[in-house]
């Protein structure tokens, strides 16, 4: 039996016993269950139970009053957790965890239904004091880059755990979410981090595996470091591009392998980390794997190479970390010599992070570009993403979309989750899930945006741009098509260049037309486009609507 299940079999067995803390209900609607004095009495019911289970409340739903699986449609079942969630707040608590299990037949069962069972969807929602976390102010994500096997996930899984690789990428392991990624040590998609500070130090991630290890950080940490893992193997050089621009990022983490060197994805990934101005940092890693004079060969090598794009670079320690953090920016890069096996530089690294202070500007109202979309069994369609600006919160009406029509859907926001625990609210620079009513899941797509409902977007299938060619064989011409990378759109565009024609090296002005359909682009936005090993930056300068 399934940890889950043996959940939902203690809570049947222990029943609803006078002065425990285990509450049946078959369903509850915001028409009955929300009016005239039913909220009052259901939430004053809620606090209750906490007070019997010492903070800590499970509710039973899907089942009648004497335990028996009644099961409740998937819309149901959504709604009573929108009712239960509004009663939490009500009594001063939130739900803490919610799972599912389909009964009669349906995928998630392990054992047969009793008589009573009529199908459908049956939950254990645990519901805890304490009013549902607020955000807190000091929040830096900062993004990972470099070449495949230079260390990036393993560094980042040594840094959230505190804990050392032994060798064979067992914290690499933390990250690489997918089975086939584990098992070819390749890292295939974004994946995401985190740890925190508090006034006695870093507050690491136990378990990373386990939501609710990472849920506590956010909980209990002053300060939280978010990290967007990207991709190092060169096929993939699309989605770390997309993990670079697509995300409201602080910093920029460059690693280095000291048994390797700076190679040719080295310098496209500073490429990126320039074209999106980031302060970077670089990581020399695996410094245990050579002698100390590979260490000093390497590290003049990044140095030539900062310098080639006018960068400084920075020893820090050489210079210390007062300096890195008084100096980095636009011009100066700090350098740190890192072994996630032996741990060395990783204190290093994280007083910087614990010190250095949020670059990410947050401007205007609430903007969220879709990165990724997946749906909750009892939840629904949940749209996740970096906050660009403003803030969100559990109830707020917005607009998701274009839609490949042009039009903006409307949507209400059911809740949001970051790192897995339940939040308020999301301000600028957050990677949250928010699971959204009104919408399937099937409709959302990367490159939509979420707005505010009173929001007058145009949607743009044609933008003007000043653009600067970094690589390319020959020239190019009227209808060239690269992928443009645009916040989180990666889609196929083809440029018009003002003059007929740009070279590498040139800038110029160019009209760009996204090929399959319209996206949100606004005046001043930064994209980066490549076809092949062709590769430019750009800025928009101008929209043209969507008839």
């Amino acid at each position: 039996m399934s940890r889950d299940r043996a959940l939902l079999e203690r809570a049947l067995e222990r029943g609803e016993q006078d002065g425990g803390n285990v509450e049946f209900k078959e369903r509850l609607s915001r028409d009955v269950h929300l009016e005239g004095g039913r909220r009052e009495s259901l939430a004053a019911q809620l606090r209750h139970r906490l007070l019997s289970g010492d903070g800590e409340a499970t509710y039973v739903v899907g089942v009648t009053d004497d335990g028996g699986l009644a099961g409740i449609d998937p819309d149901t079942f959504s709604e009573t957790m929108d009712v239960l969630s509004l009663l939490a707040e009500e009594a001063d608590a939130h739900i803490e965890d919610v799972q599912t299990w389909g009964v009669d037949g349906d995928e998630g069962t392990s054992s047969q239904p009793t008589p009573r069972s009529r199908g459908g969807l049956v939950g254990v929602a645990l519901v805890q004091d304490g009013g549902v976390l607020e955000t807190d102010d000091e929040h830096v994500v900062v993004g990972t880059a470099g070449h495949v096997d230079h260390g990036k996930s393993t560094l980042v899984g040594s840094l959230v755990t505190g804990k050392p690789d032994d060798g064979d990428g067992a914290t690499r392991a933390y990250l690489d979410v997918q089975p086939h990624e584990v098992e070819r040590g390749l890292s295939a998609d974004l994946s995401y981090a985190v740890y925190g500070f508090d006034d006695e130090g870093p507050v690491h991630v136990r378990n990373p595996n386990r939501k609710a290890d990472r849920a506590e950080v956010v909980e209990e940490a002053d300060r939280l470091v978010s990290f967007v893992d990207t991709v190092g193997h060169e096929p993939w050089l699309r989605t770390t591009i997309r993990g670079l621009v697509g995300q409201k990022l602080d910093y920029g983490l460059l690693v280095v392998a000291a048994d390797d060197g700076p190679t040719r994805t080295t310098r496209e990934h500073l490429g990126v980390l320039l074209a999106t101005e980031l302060p970077t940092i670089v990581a020399i890693t695996k410094v245990d794997a050579v002698d100390d004079e590979r260490v000093e060969e390497v590290e003049r090598e990044v140095e030539r190479l900062l310098r080639d794009v006018e960068k400084s670079p920075l020893r820090v320690a050489r210079h210390g970390v007062d300096a890195a953090v008084e100096e980095i920016g636009d011009r100066v890069v700090p350098i740190v010599e890192t072994s996630a096996i032996t741990m060395d530089g990783l204190e290093t690294l994280d007083e910087l992070f614990d010190r250095l202070p949020k670059t990410a500007q947050d401007a205007g109202e609430f903007r969220m570009y879709v990165d990724r979309s997946y749906s909750v069994t009892g939840v629904g369609a949940v749209a996740s993403g970096t906050v660009m600006a403003g803030e969100v919160e559990a109830g707020d009406e917005l607009l998701l979309g274009p839609m490949p029509d042009g039009r903006f859907q409307e949507v209400e926001v059911r809740s949001i989750e970051m790192h897995y625990h339940r939040v308020d609210r999301a301000r600028a620079g957050r990677i949250v899930g928010i699971a959204l009513k009104g919408v399937k899941e099937s409709a959302i797509e990367r490159g939509m945006v979420l707005l505010p409902r009173d929001a007058d977007p145009t949607p743009v299938r044609e933008f003007e741009a000043e653009v600067m060619v970094l690589n390319h064989p020959t020239r190019i011409g009227d209808g060239y098509e690269p992928v443009v990378h645009l916040e989180t759109i990666g889609e196929a565009a083809a440029f018009y260049p003002e003059d007929g024609r740009l070279l590498p090296g040139d800038t110029g002005e160019a009209t760009v037309r996204f090929k399959f359909r319209p996206y949100l682009v606004e005046e001043g936005q930064k994209f980066v486009f490549r076809e092949g090993r062709s590769k430019g930056v750009g800025t928009v300068t101008d929209v043209t609507p969507i008839d």
